[in-house]
């Protein structure tokens, strides 16, 4: 059946080469497709359905419906048979289309006359462009040669399409990649920038979809199967010093490597016309199809194995690709449907601003943005698909917006906005080495939120007093293996010398929710950020945190250390902790290094619970750190990952800040030193009402320090905790109304 099925459609696909190789706009070109592929499968009716946006389908070419329909004919996807077919992303082969569950009459098309029905989506990488559609009066169902045959030529319209083939008068027909978009998402980090666009995984472009000499394109298939197999055994031969679940992975990819079942598909794709190239995008598209639809993990988990080895080889057939020695542009604005802290760092700080269409606002990627202050979009649905590299961008990291090839007028306000934020950070500059100091003279310290060595000279240039955090499990994430003991103490005794005398908290390993080791078995939890994580993983895992102590304590060479440990959330888990640090002192004393002069042993507060703890927590704490990301989403029951609900609750909500002030005051009772940690400490208002509410200390993004300082600096805290206070006393859900009113009105 393979040999007649590409017969059938290498005949068709040679004379739809010939069509396309032909003088003529979008519009006749398309026309020409849909006689072509009428006349060869004996079709009454040929549609090609294209799509102008994410939720429509228009009629853009037919023979056989009423020509008049075209361009006027739309459906919303998943609507009638053809909007099923997008939405499934699958084929509907039917001999009696009215009959048909979902089955939608288009009266303006005059397609009553016809019973039997063929679509195929027209899809390219997964993502689906338009429907093909095959129409005849006979109750007939279309054979498995004619289903092929259609696939192949809708795959050679997606590509021709990629290609800016089909330009004309639809909407659906507009020249791809010109027209302005506009994104909207998720803030991930604040700011603005302006510049182009650099993908992470550029697209490849196909140019000849049909192959001119099927074994010539055989031969060149094995050939980069071949290179495939071979840079899959030394990715399995160097996976063999990690842990058992990489390897797993690793034998995984040989075993699809050297599938047979998946070379003769790719073959026989070729046999039916097709490039090699585009032999291979058919079938990943029929892959990522399937996982759309795979509820099963662990299948989808194969299925994107797959996809990935796909994609090394669709890389090794066209020679495209971003290598690792290319030039970053200046002004480059990274975008990617996902990316991991190793990756991200492999770019360095020459990139202005990051794109995602998925992240989320805890990822480690939005941890490195902010500790680069660039300006940081999640969410940013299908812009992979929209994007060019080299193409204008603008992101809006306060509104989570961004600008795709913008028009003059949103450039010229976008310039205006970043002029604004430029001459702001000169004022904060001024004030860089000045003391955060009400004007009622209460004095809050400010200090860094940090997590890589690239960040410690922010602690000049911001003004910090001092690390309030050093986030450690970023040194684990990017490894492939556990990092040695040596290594961390190597890196710790740096963080110290960059820091030059001032305090600097190390926080221990902080993984479980979604800051996953790939050398550690995951645990399959149902909701991991309540599981098995942070402390909770320490407290389980004693050899892990013994081995960071240590390293703590040889990098400080006698000098004063403080260590805290993370998602706190009863005594007993920082008593544990803590005699686990003392043994690991003693131990250290016993071999005869040099242990620190001094060890203050704190505590992240991020869980309710930890603020009710016994009066022996708070006397035996050396100091405290509100976990401010991990307190809210808990005090509310609202996921910060989920932005459904997440902004839903305001940060100065008078619960939460009551809560702030009783936490606040509780320390003051047994002179715990207090301070909050956290994005939320970084925003001017909040950290005001922050500091009203008795906290004075404060530890943010670098360059949050010049804002919040100034915002501290120019105002009466009597007077704003007045303000509060009258807002609380109203009954209001959250004092921000009557703050900012305050403010503005001074």
């Amino acid at each position: 059946m393979a040999q007649k099925s590409g017969a059938t459609s290498r005949t068709l696909l040679q004379r739809l080469r010939d069509t396309l190789a032909e003088d003529g706009d979008g519009q006749e070109r398309l026309d020409h497709i849909t006689v072509l592929v009428s006349e060869s499968m004996e079709a009454q009716v040929c549609s090609v359905y294209l799509r102008p946006d994410r939720q429509t389908l228009e009629l853009c070419a037919t023979e056989g419906l009423n020509k008049s329909a075209v361009h006027q004919t739309r459906l919303r996807v998943g609507e009638g048979l053809v909007g099923r077919v997008a939405k499934q992303a699958a084929p509907i082969n039917t001999e009696n289309a009215p009959q048909t569950k979902g089955f939608q009459y288009m009266p303006e098309t005059g397609e009553e006359l016809y019973s039997s029905f063929l679509g195929v989506p027209i899809q390219r990488l997964g993502e689906v462009l338009g429907v093909l559609v095959v129409q005849n009066k006979d109750m007939r169902k279309y054979d498995d040669d004619e289903v092929y045959a259609l696939e192949v030529v809708a795959m050679v319209i997606a590509e021709m399409k990629e290609l800016g083939a089909f330009t004309g008068e639809g909407e659906a027909m507009t020249a791809p990649h010109q027209r302005a978009h506009l994104f909207k998402g998720g803030a991930a980090q604040e700011g603005a920038a302006r510049g182009v666009v650099l993908l992470h995984n550029p697209k490849i472009v196909i140019t000849n979809p049909v192959a001119d000499d099927p074994e010539i394109e055989k031969k060149h298939l094995r050939e980069a199967i071949d290179q495939l197999r071979l840079n899959v055994n030394d990715l399995l031969n160097a996976s063999q010093s990690a842990g058992k679940e990489q390897q797993e992975v690793m034998e995984a990819y040989r075993m699809f490597a050297n599938s047979r079942g998946w070379v003769s598909r790719l073959e026989a794709n070729i046999d039916s016309g097709l490039s090699a190239a585009v032999a291979v995008e058919k079938e990943q598209s029929a892959t990522r199809a399937r996982m759309s639809r795979v509820p099963d993990p662990y299948l989808r988990e194969r299925l994107h194995d797959l996809d990935d080895l796909s994609n090394r080889l669709l890389r090794l057939l066209t020679g495209q690709g971003r290598a690792a020695s290319d030039k970053v542009p200046d002004n480059a604005i990274l975008v990617a449907s996902n990316i991991g802290p190793a990756e991200l760092l492999e770019y360095g700080k020459n990139i202005k601003g990051l794109v995602l269409e998925n992240g989320s606002v805890g990822s480690h990627a939005t941890i490195i943005a902010r500790a680069w202050a660039i300006p940081m979009v999640i969410h940013a649905d299908n812009i992979t698909r929209e994007a060019l590299n080299g193409d204008e961008i603008l992101v809006d990291g306060d509104q989570g917006v961004v600008h795709l090839r913008a028009d003059d007028t949103v450039v010229a306000a976008f310039k205006d906005k970043i002029a604004m934020l430029a001459k702001a950070q000169q004022k904060y500059a001024a004030i860089r080495t000045e003391p955060a100091v009400t004007l009622d003279g209460v004095r809050v310290g400010m200090q860094m939120n940090a997590g890589l060595m690239a960040d410690l000279p922010s602690l000049i240039s911001s003004g910090a007093e001092g690390v309030g955090l050093f986030r450690t499990e970023l040194q684990f994430l990017l490894r492939n293996s556990m990092p040695k003991r040596s290594d961390l103490a190597e890196l710790y005794a740096r963080v110290f010398e960059a820091a030059d005398g001032k305090p600097v908290n190390f926080r221990t390993l902080d993984i479980g929710s979604d800051k996953v080791l790939p050398y550690l078995q995951p645990e399959d939890e149902p909701n991991p950020a309540m599981g098995w994580r942070a402390i909770r993983v320490g407290l389980d895992k004693k050899g892990v945190m013994s081995m960071q102590l240590q390293a703590f304590m040889r990098a400080a060479n006698g000098r004063p250390l403080r260590v805290m440990f993370p998602f706190v959330a009863q005594f007993d888990e920082f008593r544990a902790a803590k005699a686990m640090l003392d043994k690991v002192l003693e131990n250290e004393k016993r071999l005869g290094h040099i242990v620190p002069s001094e060890i203050k042993v704190g505590a992240m507060l991020e869980t309710p619970s930890l603020a009710f703890a016994p009066d022996q927590f708070f006397e035996m704490c050396d100091f405290i750190s509100i976990g401010g990301n991990d307190l809210k989403q808990f005090f509310y029951a609202a996921d910060r990952e989920n932005e459904r609900v997440r902004r839903r609750y305001d940060t100065l909500n008078v619960s939460f800040l009551t809560f702030i002030e009783q936490i606040a005051a509780r320390c003051d009772l047994f002179e715990t030193p207090v301070s909050f940690c956290g994005e939320d400490a970084g925003r001017p208002i909040e950290a005001l009402c922050f500091v009203a509410m008795g906290l004075r200390n404060l530890s943010m993004r670098p360059a949050s320090i010049g804002p919040v300082k100034h915002m501290l600096r120019k105002t009466n805290l009597e007077e704003a905790r007045d303000v509060i206070n009258e807002a609380r006393a109203s009954g209001q859900q959250s004092v921000r109304g009557a703050v900012v009113k305050w403010l503005n009105d001074r």
